[in-house]
């Protein structure tokens, strides 16, 4: 009996010591992982794809982000997240624990990077931004993007995204919000189909930069569509003769378009056509989109710029000259000041 009582004794301290031996590499361990790590500056860390968590924790210590990798694998097979770890990369503060870093990596907060793409621009003008985007990855698209296919926006984006990504994403964009606003467009609007719809809007995007007039414009252009009155826009027109690039006189100034070029015959040229460009003429934004969807009523059928980013707008012929005679005076005095400058 003594001897059994004995032995009991001996495994009871056994055990004892073995709990107070886990508690206390327990504690350990939640101490080692929260505490602030060796590195001083914010670092960028990338996970490969197909990297596993011994991998990624070898690589943390040889980059001085963390001081024993053997925390780190310990902390997430306890935490049983030694699998849940995300490709990417990611932002790691100066100091951060063994903690910070797992928790980073298992939620997937990778960096984030971005684009803006300007409503208004052409497709080739959007490619040659992305083109040049050293943030994404690859080749551009091998194929031809449509003109007006492309969703201005600011797209947000991770390391791993490659450039036919990104032009997919933005056509893809383009598309889900025509489907959108197409079902809800007033039913009298002289547009027949979606496609028309982002030709139109594209004339509109061209026409003003301000915000408040894209509805106004709208309205005047399904005005006079409904009249059977061309569109008379010289974006059309300037389209038709350098694809939407700027236009420069033969010693590279910015020019306005020639008489010429308004007599020229073209697809897009609405002074010399009816109804609509055969195509878009640039890449146009939700707003003038819903514009053209849901134009106000309005009595103009004229308008030219104003020389200060808007436009003037007029119901009648005998108006608009005097409008338009306003602007080519204000013209020809910024474009004199432009050269003597």
């Amino acid at each position: 009996m003594r001897l059994f009582k004995f032995l009991f004794a001996l495994v009871f301290v056994a055990a004892v010591l073995g709990v107070a031996a886990i508690a206390g590499g327990w504690l350990w361990l939640q101490s080692e992982v929260a505490k602030p790590g060796p590195s001083l500056e914010e670092a960028v860390f990338e996970v490969e794809p197909g990297e596993h968590l011994g991998s990624v924790a070898q690589r943390l210590e040889e980059q001085g982000l963390i001081s024993d990798e053997r925390t780190l694998r310990l902390h997430a097979r306890l935490e049983g997240q030694q699998t849940a770890i995300k490709v990417g990369e990611y932002a790691v503060p100066p100091r951060a624990s063994v903690a910070t870093i797992l928790s980073l990596l298992v939620a997937g907060d990778v960096i984030q990077y971005r684009i803006t793409i300007p409503e208004g621009l052409t497709t080739a003008q959007i490619l040659r931004l992305v083109e040049g985007n050293s943030d994404l990855e690859g080749d551009m698209p091998d194929r031809e993007i449509g003109e007006g296919t492309l969703l201005p926006d600011t797209y947000i984006f991770s390391a791993d995204t490659t450039r036919v990504q990104m032009i997919e994403r933005m056509e893809k964009a383009q598309d889900d919000l025509l489907a959108e606003l197409w079902p809800d467009r007033q039913e009298d609007i002289p547009i027949d189909t979606p496609e028309e719809a982002l030709i139109l809007a594209s004339v509109v995007e061209k026409e003003t930069g301000i915000a408040s007039e894209r509805g106004l414009v709208a309205g005047l252009f399904t005005e006079r569509l409904r009249r059977g009155m061309r569109l008379e826009s010289d974006p059309t027109v300037i389209y038709g003769v350098s694809k939407g690039e700027p236009l420069f006189n033969n010693v590279g100034q910015r020019r306005t378009l020639y008489r010429s070029e308004l007599n020229r015959k073209t697809d897009w040229n609405t002074y010399q056509i009816d109804g609509l460009p055969k195509t878009p003429i640039c890449n146009p934004g939700r707003d003038a989109i819903a514009a053209v969807l849901n134009p106000p009523e309005t009595n103009y059928i004229f308008f030219v710029a104003d020389g200060k980013g808007g436009h003037l707008f007029a119901e009648t012929l005998a108006e608009h000259n005097r409008n338009v005679a306003a602007y080519r005076a204000y013209e020809r005095e910024e474009i004199a000041r432009e050269r003597n400058n």
